[in-house]
């Protein structure tokens, strides 16, 4: 780690003496680069999503919808029981980007969702965060089934937008 270690001529390397500052400022800096990292996350995720839910308004075939249906349904279940319900969360969003027709896509999701997987975790333990999620994921819905793409853009979009809201406050 930064200034834990110094090289000293004729010496080598020699451990610093450790100080508060000398634990803090590193740490303080990765905590810093992290939020700034899950920030850049979410920012990717506006600018993939919102489209993704258009799409998905236009392309998702009926038994994509009835699947979207169920997932929400356990999704409900698990938030009146107290539980986090992050894999039906995760999988709502898969399941959009699926219906949208582009396994490019899937595949950049895959990777953005690997990387989310901390922050969907700390979020949803937010207090009301299971709540809005369910709303927000109820709305997107909805705009799906009417086949209403510009409603299912702007859905998905306020949504992420939520969820950054939270983790940002969160990190």
């Amino acid at each position: 780690m930064i200034g834990l270690v110094e090289p000293r001529q004729g010496d080598g390397t020699v451990v610093c003496d450790l100080s508060a500052d000398s634990l803090v400022n590193p740490l303080a800096t990765m905590l810093l680069r992290k939020r700034e990292l899950v920030g850049e996350l979410l920012d990717v995720r506006k600018m993939i999503e919102p489209p993704l839910a258009a799409r998905a308004a236009t392309h998702a075939a009926p038994e994509e919808i009835a699947y979207l249906e169920a997932i929400l349904r356990r999704q409900r279940e698990k938030v009146r029981s107290g539980e986090l319900a992050i894999e039906e969360d995760s999988e709502f969003h898969y399941t959009i980007a699926r219906a949208a027709k582009n396994s490019v896509v899937l595949k950049v999701l895959d990777v953005l969702m690997d990387l989310l997987r901390e922050s969907r975790a700390r979020s949803l333990q937010v207090e009301g965060r299971l709540q809005r999620s369910l709303a927000g994921h109820q709305r997107i819905l909805n705009a799906i089934k009417r086949r209403d793409a510009a409603g299912a853009e702007a859905a998905m979009y306020q949504h992420v937008e939520e969820i950054e809201e939270i983790v940002l406050k969160k990190f």
